[in-house]
C-alpha cells in the first residue's frame, strides 16, 4: 500500500527527523524541525547578514494570520501549506483553518480513495454484527456516562467547557493502566488529540518518526483508526458510526498498513 507524504525531514544533517509541522527559517528558508527551528540551533548561513541589517534596539515579532487573534511569536512560524505566519497555538492546519487543508496532493487523494474504498466495504459487511454493541456504545449510555468522567477526567483546564469533548480512553493492551478518563477540544484534530493522550498517559509516542508502528486513536464500534488530519467534530457529527462525548474511544499501536483493529471487544473485558 502507498504510503501517505506528510511532514518533511528537518534540513539539519545530523538531525533529519521528520516533522508533520516542519518549521521554515525566513533567514536560509531550511526546512527544521522544533528542535532546530532557531537560527542559532541550524546554524542559519544568513543571521549574520540579517543581524547586521538591524539597529542594535529594533526587536521584530511576527503577527498571527489567524482571524481575530493578536497572538505574536518571537521567531517565524510558517504554515508549510499556506505559506503564512501564525502563533504556535494556531499553527495546526485545522486551528487556522487553513485554505489549504481541502486541496490534497494527487497522490494522497489516491491513497484516501482506496482507504474510502476498504472503510466502505469493511462497513457494509459488519454493518448488521457492529450496528449497535450494547448499551455502552449508545448515545444515551454517553450521556448517563459524561456526568461521571467530567468529575475525574484529565485534560487542558484552560479549555473552554463549550469545547470540551470527554472519553474513557481505553489504552494499549500492555499498559499499567487499563483506561483513563480525558477531555479534549472538541476543535482538535486527530492527530493532535493522539499526541496529548499519550502525554496525559505516559505512554511512547513516535508518530513523529518514520517507524514500523503509530499510536492510533480507534473508534470502538468500528475498530478503524481515524485519520490524523480528520478533526474530533467531525467525527462527533458522522451519520455512521459517531463518537459520543461522554463514550469510550481506544488507543493503540498499530503497524503503518493496519486500518482496523479486529476485536474491539477485548479491551473491554
Amino acid at each position: 500500500m502507498a504510503e501517505l507524504e506528510l511532514g518533511q525531514h528537518c534540513a539539519v544533517p545530523e538531525c533529519r527527523q521528520l516533522d508533520f509541522l516542519p518549521f521554515v527559517c525566513d533567514g536560509c528558508s531550511g526546512i527544521f524541525c522544533l528542535q532546530h527551528r532557531s537560527r542559532d540551533a541550524h546554524g542559519c548561513s544568513e543571521v549574520n547578514i540579517r543581524t547586521n541589517s538591524l539597529k542594535p534596539d529594533q526587536h521584530r515579532s511576527y503577527s498571527c494570520s489567524y482571524k481575530d487573534c493578536n497572538g505574536k511569536e518571537l521567531l517565524p512560524v510558517l504554515c508549510p501549506y499556506c505559506g503564512k505566519h501564525f502563533c504556535l497555538r494556531h499553527r495546526h492546519q485545522s486551528d487556522h483553518e487553513c485554505e489549504k487543508l481541502d486541496t490534497p496532493k494527487p497522490r494522497m487523494a489516491a491513497t484516501q480513495q482506496l482507504v474510502q474504498h476498504i472503510i466502505d466495504s469493511k462497513k457494509s459487511d459488519e454493518v448488521k454484527s457492529k450496528k449497535r454493541k450494547g448499551a455502552k456504545n449508545s448515545e444515551t449510555a454517553a450521556k448517563v456516562a459524561l456526568m461521571k468522567l467530567k468529575m475525574h477526567a484529565c485534560g487542558d483546564k484552560s479549555l473552554p467547557q463549550t469545547e470540551r469533548i470527554y472519553f474513557q480512553v481505553f489504552l494499549p493492551k500492555g499498559s499499567k493502566e487499563k483506561s483513563k478518563p480525558m477531555f479534549f477540544c472538541s476543535k482538535w484534530s486527530i492527530g493532535k488529540v493522539v499526541d496529548f493522550a499519550a502525554s496525559l498517559a505516559s505512554l511512547k509516542n513516535n508518530n513523529n518518526k518514520s517507524t514500523s508502528q503509530k499510536l492510533r486513536l480507534c473508534h470502538t464500534a468500528s475498530g478503524e483508526a481515524l485519520p490524523f488530519e480528520h478533526t474530533l467534530e467531525t467525527w462527533l457529527s458522522d451519520k455512521d458510526y459517531p463518537l459520543y462525548n461522554g463514550g469510550n474511544i481506544i488507543l493503540e499501536y498499530l503497524d503503518n498498513d493496519v486500518l482496523f483493529i479486529e476485536d474491539t471487544e477485548s479491551y473491554f473485558s
